[in-house]
């Protein structure tokens, strides 16, 4: 495991909303949240906020859902641009997932770009399916937002797939 690419996943503290942040607009350009959204969302009850970190402490990115009842809502995922192609995003859906599922979570939904074809990429390969569009969702170029759900978790078909996926993952970064 030592030569493994190492991935620490916490759950987000104030002190990390600078750096969040910082990722917010490499990502986002100006519209991006606010540090004031993220200090909401960590007093919110129904937020769980997770950060990625390097060896050397650095954030490389950064997850959140809204969990109400039996659903999550996958509010945002980001990653570093010197992050990028590291399997960050996908470590930190991983822990997403796992997070819902301990909670009782059976289904997972979000919203993405129609442009943003990687991140479509790896929601599908975890198994969500889009169900439909939010026509001019994004207000910086009003485009279109897939709405993407996954099926129950806690169903065989996804359980394998996810099991799979993420043995494929634990060979190429340690998530620890």
């Amino acid at each position: 495991m030592a030569d493994l690419f190492p991935i620490t996943i916490k759950p987000m503290t104030q002190a990390d909303i600078e750096n969040v942040i910082a990722i917010e607009a490499a990502s986002y350009g100006e519209h991006h949240w606010s540090k004031e959204s993220f200090f909401n969302e960590l007093s919110n009850e129904l937020a769980k906020y997770y950060c990625a970190f390097d060896n050397n402490g650095n954030l490389m990115g950064y997850a959140g859902t809204w969990q109400i009842l039996e659903e999550a809502h996958l509010t945002n995922i980001a990653v570093s641009p010197d992050f990028r192609r590291r399997k960050v995003a996908e470590s930190l859906l991983a822990v997403v997932i796992d997070e819902c599922r301990k909670n009782g979570i059976k289904y997972i939904t979000l919203e993405v770009r129609v442009s943003n074809t990687p991140a479509i990429n790896l929601y599908e390969k975890y198994g969500f399916k889009s169900l439909g569009t939010r026509k001019g969702y994004y207000q910086n170029n009003n485009e279109d937002a897939l709405i993407m759900w996954t099926e129950n978790m806690f169903y065989d078909k996804f359980k394998v797939k996810y099991e799979k996926n993420l043995e494929d993952l634990k060979r190429a970064v340690n998530i620890l």
